[in-house]
Formats: structure tokens, sequence, C-alpha cells
């Protein structure tokens, strides 16, 4: 059965794009049915309206609180019987109530602290970067890892290229942790995620 999905965004919304092309050309068996982001002029929500996906931007300043501000968001969630919730670059932490209520749900997809994490990587003269999804759970960047995929970091790199090259395989493994979800492919076991 197609699955709903809601995706939360705070940026440009390219993985967001990717996942939408994904979906618009069958991969996904599933639907995007509401994009949310916490920044009025995050281009995601353009992306968004620009294929007929319905598309809003929650104002945590207006809802006064971030308990108020997950409030807003976990009725949005509910309204539109969301299957999956996928974090496409969305950068506020998601609150509990939220992550209570979508257990093994909620897909984190990369792309969060953006240009300072390619700049630690290259000051620290890592040879590899890369790339991670995983479900989230109350606890930050600890959920149990769905994908993950590296890339080479070169000689001469600045923290813009390295970026772009990161940003090829999130497009790449963000929509393909959402295809296995959507297959029910996705197993999990504490910490572990198995594809089934």
């Amino acid at each position: 059965m197609s699955k709903r999905i809601a995706v939360l965004c705070s940026g440009g919304g390219t993985n967001l794009q990717a996942l939408i092309d994904a979906v618009e050309a069958g991969s996904i068996d599933g639907e995007i049915v509401l994009v949310l982001a916490n920044a009025s002029k995050a281009f995601a929500l353009e992306r968004a309206r620009r294929h007929g996906i319905p598309a809003e931007f929650i104002s945590k300043k207006q809802a006064g609180s971030d308990e108020a501000f997950n409030d807003v968001i976990l009725q949005r969630l509910r309204a539109v019987n969301a299957d999956l919730v996928v974090l496409a670059g969305y950068l506020p932490i998601v609150g509990r109530q939220i992550v209570r209520a979508f257990e093994h749900r909620i897909i984190c997809g990369p792309g969060m602290y953006g240009h300072h994490v390619h700049e630690a990587v290259l000051a620290y003269g890592a040879k590899i970067s890369g790339a991670t999804t995983h479900f989230v759970d109350e606890q930050v960047d600890h959920g149990g890892v769905i994908m993950q995929k590296s890339v080479p970091v070169l000689e001469g790199d600045t923290p813009e290229t390295l970026a772009a090259r990161v940003l090829t395989v999130e497009h790449e493994i963000l929509p393909e942790s959402v295809r296995l979800f959507c297959a029910e492919k996705l197993g999990v076991d504490g910490r572990q995620v198995h594809v089934l």
C-alpha cells in the first residue's frame, strides 16, 4: 500500500527535490502529502508548490515555545495521516512528542549541519567524508543507521567542492532509504536497522 510521506525542511530543498523526483519516477511507492518548513523563505516550499504538494511555513516565534511549535507540527502530520516523516535538511531538533508518535517512522536525511562540518573534515585531514540516513529517536543523532555512503576527500578540496560531492550521495541515499521504508523492507531491532 502506498505510503503517505511528510517532509520537514529548513532550506533550499535539494534533498526534497531528490525525493519528489524519485516519487514522480515511480521508484518510491509513496506520495509526498505535505512539506513543512520552519523558515518562511525556504526554497523547499516553492519546490513543493511547483509539484502541487501542499506546503506550509510554521513559525516557532508565533508558536511561542519549542513545545507549542512541535505540537503544531504534530497536529499537521496527523491531519494528513502521514505514514513517514522525512527530515530533509531540517535544522530544529524534533520534539519528543513527534518522535514518540512516529517511532521508527522518522528518517533523518543528511545535510543537517551545513558548511562547518565540511570545514572540520578538511581541517582534521580526513581522507573520506560522506552521508548517513538514520531513524530518529529521542537522542540527537542516535537512532539506527539506515544507509551510509562515503566520498573521498581530494587534495585541494574546499568546503564547497567537498559539500558538492557529499550532496551527490545524499541525493542517492535519502530517496533509497525512503524507498526501502515504503516497500516495508526496513526492520528495526534496537539500534540495528536491517534491510529485509
